[in-house]
């Protein structure tokens, strides 16, 4: 019998951590460019991509700001590029859209709902901050509201077809399994789907293997055989969830973005080392990890050669 081919994405910088929280989160074009690279090489099969201002570090949608980073990723690595379409939670959908529309990637995130998303309690962590605007931009995250209404899904849907583009579509709570099934009965995503179990932030569903083990039941429920899908755990709850999402034969995502540590109380030096370390659970537990090429077959993919960078 095969073994089971296990898909790692690595978020490599994302919209939420500031690089105050850890000088081992990229933010410049150079750093985001060689830590994707070095994930790639650590077993990441897929590169989920956020920007940031090349001299703040402040998140951003700007295609120029992602335009440096991208080329050089695809010349080094023949790694699946992910490009977020959440990346502000105060920007519009038609904002959020440009970069994934820009460069015509091969896959991008799809957030399933509006929701809290909410990171203010880190607030209370530092007292020294790097960037001026990074205080106020975590304390000010418990007023937000993460907007991803059906119209908003629908415009990205519509918008991102032409690109043959494959939506990781993020779950946080299991009523966006239900709005996903939802835009697939009115024909917006084709079967089969990839979605990402997204568990343990502020506004979502708790990082349990109870919660995990009930929002796959729901999706088994309504997607049967039509979806593929993935874990991905904030904070401490990286590693052990991936674990249990090996263990359920399902994929894992890890990366900086959605966790800061290797270990609990201890920063992880890379991107790289999150993904090494994912990589020996996930053939401890005797799956293989996809190749970039094995994942493209498994998700249907438009492949590498079909991006505009």
């Amino acid at each position: 019998m095969a073994k089971q081919k296990t898909v790692i994405t690595c978020a490599v910088t994302g919209a939420i951590h500031t690089p105050t929280m850890s000088d081992a989160l990229p933010y410049t074009y150079d750093d985001i460019a060689t830590q994707a690279i070095a994930a790639a090489e650590a077993g990441a099969s897929i590169l989920h991509l956020h920007a940031r201002d090349n001299e703040t570090g402040r998140p951003s949608v700007d295609p120029e700001d992602f335009r440096p980073f991208l080329g050089r990723i695809k010349q080094a690595s023949d790694a699946v590029v992910n490009i977020s379409t959440g990346g502000s939670l105060t920007l519009s959908i038609q904002d959020r859209l440009k970069p994934a529309a820009t460069f015509s990637a091969e896959m991008c995130s799809m957030n399933m709902g509006s929701m809290n998303f909410s990171f203010h309690p880190l607030a209370k962590r530092f007292d020294e901050w790097k960037f001026d605007w990074e205080k106020d931009y975590v304390e000010g995250s418990d007023g937000n509201i993460f907007r991803n209404t059906f119209r908003d899904i629908r415009e990205a849907a519509e918008t991102l077809a032409p690109h043959d583009m494959k939506f990781e579509h993020e779950c946080y709570d299991v009523g966006h399994l239900y709005n996903l099934k939802f835009c697939m009965d009115s024909g917006l995503f084709k079967a089969p789907v990839f979605i990402q179990f997204v568990m343990g932030i502020l506004g979502g569903i708790g990082a349990d293997i109870e919660n995990l083990v009930f929002m796959k039941k729901t999706a088994d429920k309504l997607f049967g055989d039509s979806y593929r899908w993935s874990v991905l755990a904030a904070g401490a709850a990286q590693i052990p969830m991936a674990s249990a999402a090996s263990s359920m034969g399902g994929n894992v995502r890890v990366g900086l973005e959605d966790s800061l540590f290797i270990s609990r109380g201890t920063l992880a030096e890379s991107n790289a080392q999150q993904v090494a370390k994912v990589r020996r659970v996930v053939e401890e537990l005797g799956a293989d990890v996809a190749s970039p090429d094995e994942a493209r077959e498994i998700l249907g993919l438009k492949g590498g050669d079909r991006v505009n960078f």
